[in-house]
């Protein structure tokens, strides 16, 4: 098999800070104005964030969530209030009350993986609409990631939506989580960066003229496409290495705003990942960057056992899970207000699934599917609580079986759809980046209104 440079960059895409070759194909679907910057940064929940402990109903529905609950229901008197709501967020999370209390924080409530409308009628008699293996971690990242509930996805919403952006110094789509699914384009390639910047490598400070010598005689003692690729490849690469290492390692203004109540700096994974993309969001000038596109994670969310600390369900494994994301949510956000950003940038959570709303035996919870999710920034709608909250009865009518496995109101196009649609990508485009967007944008349904412009 003969494989072509284009072939070649494909398949080396996300092996680095990679990626130089052109990227082929765009339309002008977002053709921002000038000045008219825009940013989302995706946090992807691995593992299965249990979004019923996240998001909490504090009117006469408490009784009903406690008593299905069980062991791991959080007491009323505990949590976060959110101001002229009947919801509350997990006692972790006090750090995002204020950026509710702004107006910059919004709530999607049972949302989640669907091919096509369902109620528990149609999903027990028609399989055909079913999403495929759900449940699964594996598959239900890559419906969320690549938004093909019933078919295997070679490539991601983000990536898509990449397609159809115009470059700069630095590739427009950024991953500071690897190389996943949510970040592979058809024609496009990402920028993949650990968060603390690219490590030293032997014989990286070569001069310019002395490397690309090495190069050039390194493509071409062999010939042909893929040497010739190897040699695009690297001399983009090392480029664009050097100039993500400066922005991600170097001095910056928003380093400040990422530590804790006590001043102390914040040093978890995703603290340290939202805080390369601040800095991205920073030099988005020089990088000539009117989009940019981020995806960040946090693992370790699938609590079969110890979500909850028996006797103390404030307190467990998700407890300091939470409360590492808002910490890191509230640092992202007051760095997004002192750069003047902060209505230019959303950031929104996604994971693989729910959980039961049925605990365990060992305080915690199994996989199941509908999920809360949060959307954060300056332009969201003020109070924003969008979908409804389903029926807490164990078998409801919104139960599949007896654990409280929530069929989703809401689909991830309605959701996900809002915020690329906020981002710049073209009504004629939506069906390019959402593959099933046919489906989720006719007969009443589409984009939910997130968003105040």
């Amino acid at each position: 098999m003969t494989l072509s440079r284009r072939d070649f960059a494909r398949l080396t895409a996300g092996t680095g800070a990679l990626a130089a070759l052109g990227h082929l194909g765009r339309t002008a679907a977002i053709a921002a104005p000038s000045g008219n910057f825009r940013a989302m940064v995706g946090i992807f929940l691995y593992g299965g964030n249990d979004g019923w402990n996240m998001v909490v109903p504090t009117d006469a529905r408490h009784a009903a969530y406690q008593a299905a609950r069980g062991s791991i229901a959080l007491p009323r008197n505990a949590l976060t209030p959110l101001t002229n709501s009947s919801y509350a967020l997990h006692p972790a999370m006090a750090a995002l009350r204020p950026i509710w209390d702004e107006g910059a924080l919004s709530l999607v409530l049972n949302t989640g993986t669907l091919f096509a409308p369902l109620t528990k009628t149609t999903f027990q008699t028609r399989p055909d609409l079913r999403p495929s293996n759900l449940m699964s971690h594996a598959d239900e990242q890559d419906h969320w990631q690549g938004l093909r509930a019933r078919d295997v996805s070679s490539d991601g919403f983000m990536g898509r939506i990449a397609d159809r952006m115009t470059g700069g110094r630095l590739p427009p789509l950024i991953s500071l989580v690897g190389s996943t699914l949510a970040v592979i384009g058809r024609q496009s390639t990402p920028l993949v960066v650990p968060a603390t910047g690219l490590p030293p490598r032997s014989g990286y400070r070569l001069d310019e003229a002395a490397k690309n010598l090495a190069i050039t005689a390194m493509a071409t003692s062999a010939g042909g496409p893929i040497m010739d690729g190897v040699a695009t490849t690297l001399s983009g690469t090392y480029a664009q290495a050097d100039l993500a290492n400066a922005l991600l390692s170097g001095a910056s203004s928003v380093s400040r705003h990422f530590v804790d109540s006590a001043g102390r700096p914040l040093t978890s994974d995703l603290a340290l990942q939202l805080l390369g993309a601040a800095r991205m969001i920073e030099a988005r000038g020089s990088l000539g960057h009117t989009r940019q596109t981020f995806l960040v994670g946090q693992g370790g969310f699938d609590h079969h056992a110890n979500q909850v600390q028996g006797g103390t369900p404030t307190a467990g494994a998700q407890a300091t899970m939470l409360g590492g994301l808002a910490q890191a949510m509230a640092a992202f956000h007051r760095a997004m207000k002192a750069l003047g950003v902060a209505s230019n940038v959303t950031t929104f959570t996604m994971s693989d699934f729910g959980r039961t709303y049925a605990s365990n035996a060992q305080f915690g919870t199994d996989h199941a599917w509908g999920n809360n999710h949060l959307v954060m920034g300056g332009d969201v709608t003020k109070g924003g609580i969008f979908g409804r909250y389903p029926d807490p009865v164990l078998g409801g009518a919104d139960d599949i079986t007896d654990q409280g496995r929530f069929i989703p109101g809401i689909a991830q196009e309605e959701y996900l759809g809002a915020i690329a649609r906020w981002h710049g990508v073209s009504n004629a485009d939506m069906p390019y980046v959402f593959p099933n967007w046919q489906t989720w944008s006719t007969a009443g349904r589409g984009p939910l209104p997130l968003f105040r412009s």
